[in-house]
């Protein structure tokens, strides 16, 4: 993994107004987002959170692990920051899909913990805060071409990655109408 990615520094809380490079890993590192459906799930989270007026979308992928999204957060959710929603929802609706579809895989997520029964996303994701249009592009960069890595091969080219922001990038065709373009930011 390209380590200059993560040179700045970590953020452990995020602020509302601020843009960052968000990255969030599936727990233990499991392929859970292998399953085109949960990806629906995390979309769809991502378009009501934006619909809502509390999170900008600059861009993001899906990988099979673990996630890259570059945003800010508007307003909080009552008294939770959007990214603690956009957690609690997509493991909500991964975990309930799993009690169905494939209860023998939810097994792995269970956790001995007062909190949860289960747990999708691991504690702490990193976040960095974005402070120059240089150093988003730097992310975005990053970001579309993490598919491309030979490790993952998901893609030849960034904009072939169905489940990532580099189609918009291109050509402003995407299907992810949620996204703000960085520019706007900047």
């Amino acid at each position: 993994m390209d380590t200059d990615i993560f040179k700045q520094k970590r953020n452990s809380k995020m602020v509302i107004g601020e843009i960052y490079f968000w990255t969030d890993t599936i727990k233990e590192w499991l392929n859970a987002l292998d399953n085109d459906k949960y990806k629906v799930v995390i979309v769809a989270c991502l378009k009501e959170l934006v619909a809502r007026k509390m999170i900008e979308v600059y861009a993001f992928v899906i990988m099979p692990n673990h996630i890259h999204i570059i945003w800010a957060m508007l307003k909080m959710n009552g008294k939770e920051m959007p990214y603690a929603s956009f957690n609690k929802i997509t493991s909500h609706q991964i975990f309930s899909d799993m009690k169905i579809s494939s209860p023998r895989d939810l097994m792995k997520f269970k956790v001995d913990d007062s909190e949860r029964n289960y747990r999708l996303w691991q504690r702490d994701p990193l976040a960095i805060l974005i402070d120059s249009k240089e150093m988003i592009e730097q992310k975005i960069d990053y970001i579309h071409l993490n598919p491309l890595q030979e490790k993952w091969n998901l893609s030849a080219m960034p904009e072939e990655c169905k489940w990532s922001s580099a189609k918009f990038y291109l050509n402003r065709n995407s299907e992810f109408n949620f996204l703000t373009d960085y520019r706007e930011a900047f």
